[in-house]
Order: C-alpha cells, then structure tokens, then sequence
C-alpha cells in the first residue's frame, strides 16, 4: 500500500499549478504591441484597459545592441508603486530579471516580461485591478527613468 501513498501525492501536487487559471493571449480583451528601443524609449507611453479586462502586452525589442549592452523588459506595477524604490532593489538580480528581491516590493508585479535582446519578443497577460494608473517600465539598470509609461484601468 505504500507504494501508491507517493505516487498518489506527487500526481496531486503535479496537478496543483494546472489549476491555476491560465490567461490565453489570442483571448485578451486589450492586445498591444509596446515596442523598446536602443535610445531606452518605449514607443507608446499610455495604454487603456477597463477594470476585469484581460490584458495581453506583446513587448518586443526592436534595437540592434546585444542584450548585455541594451536588454529590455516591461513590468506592469500596481498604483503609488515607489519605482526608484522598485528599479534599485532589482539591479543587482541579474539572473532574476533585474526584479527585486524585497517581498514588499514583489507584490507591486502585476505582471512581468524576460528581458529581453535585439529582434526578441514575449507577451505578458493579465487581468486589469481596479481603476487606477498601472506605472509600467523597464528594471534594465538604469532605464526605469525614462523607460516608463502608464496603464490606465477605467
């Protein structure tokens, strides 16, 4: 008998995460496109979305310098997110996408893209919070100054 305990267990704690609800891109109620580039500038700096909508941002970066010189990613925040605070914790978790580490601050992700190098592309989804301004910027060292836009959720 207590050689089905562990098989049992381990396929339930297998099946947990399939639970969770999976948002699917092709489905999203707002699609767009943010494009970065290697002159650190994201070219839409306003985006819209209605509360409970599902959200898919497809991030591409569309600069020529390689990913260690000029990497670049979107992070969606959550409303009066401290971004200096945000951006300096990060710099030094390279392997983590230059995200914080401080749980306090992990809690402002609403959702989050690789970095990423020269012609790379990845979409985030989510599910748009309450009406309120989502800051969205990129953690690369030092790009969140002028790297930056907002989600406005009505």
């Amino acid at each position: 008998m207590k050689k089905f305990i562990l098989p049992i267990a381990a396929a339930l704690v297998a099946t947990g995460p399939l639970l969770a609800e999976k948002l699917d891109p092709a489905k999203a109620d707002v699609k767009v496109t943010v494009n970065g580039n290697d002159q650190m500038k994201f070219d839409k700096t306003a985006l819209e979305a209605k509360s409970g909508q599902v959200v898919a941002i497809t991030f591409k970066n569309v600069g020529a310098l390689p990913v260690q010189a000029m990497g670049h990613n979107i992070v969606v925040l959550k409303p009066n997110t401290d971004i200096t605070a945000f951006a300096l914790d990060g710099i030094a978790n390279k392997d983590g996408g230059y995200l914080p580490k401080k749980p306090e601050l992990v809690k402002a992700i609403v959702a989050s893209s690789k970095i990423l190098g020269p012609n790379e592309a990845d979409t985030i989804v989510f599910k748009a919070g309450p009406a309120g301004e989502y800051p969205y910027i990129c953690t690369f060292p030092g790009h969140f100054g002028v790297m930056k836009g907002i989600l406005t959720v009505k």
